[in-house]
């Protein structure tokens, strides 16, 4: 079913009558934003993971700096964005609601209809879901996986953290601002 809508969505034929340009239009952001989150993001990320195995350094524990032109100031602050992934709409929301409010995330984006595919319990399991994109402080980190496990109905609940590296230096001193010390 899936590869069926996604030659649909890529191809270069006139819409079947089956699936309405509109719901084209709908798609592809979506398809868009799981290229990215899939493709993106871990082809950028593979060579600087693939050196600190080689080093025997960590990367969790790495310091790093975003080097920018017009920051001089020290203006920003090391900057995350973490995945967590939440059962349905209402906990998503629920939950993104709570991260702002106690000042744990400037942002968080919620993604809708998203599939996982994963092994729990020694059985592949797929199940719907929706992802939230956190953009916070790095070190916050750890108050921001305290809180997701506490009010997270998952036993497991994901947390993944990726390094910000770099950006529009206005929308990383938001985030500086617009979260704890």
């Amino acid at each position: 079913m899936a590869s069926s809508t996604t030659s649909t969505l890529f191809s270069t034929a006139p819409p079947s009558s089956a699936v309405s340009s509109s719901v084209i239009r709908r798609r592809l952001p979506l398809v868009g934003a799981f290229c990215m989150l899939t493709l993106g993001l871990s082809n950028f990320y593979r060579p600087l993971y693939s050196s600190a195995l080689k080093t025997g350094s960590s990367l969790a524990k790495r310091s790093y700096s975003i080097r920018m032109e017009g920051n001089t100031n020290n203006t920003t602050v090391p900057s995350i964005v973490v995945y967590v992934t939440v059962p349905n709409k209402e906990a998503g929301k629920k939950l993104a609601e709570s991260i702002v409010k106690e000042k744990l995330a400037a942002c968080v984006n919620r993604v809708p209809g998203i599939e996982s595919v994963y092994q729990w319990q020694g059985e592949i399991q797929t199940d719907s879901e929706e992802l939230l994109i956190i953009k916070t402080r790095q070190s916050l980190l750890e108050p921001l996986t305290e809180h997701v496990k506490a009010n997270h109905e998952y036993d497991v609940p994901e947390v993944i953290s990726l390094p910000i590296t770099g950006g529009n230096l206005k929308y990383l001193e938001w985030i500086k601002e617009s979260t704890r010390e």
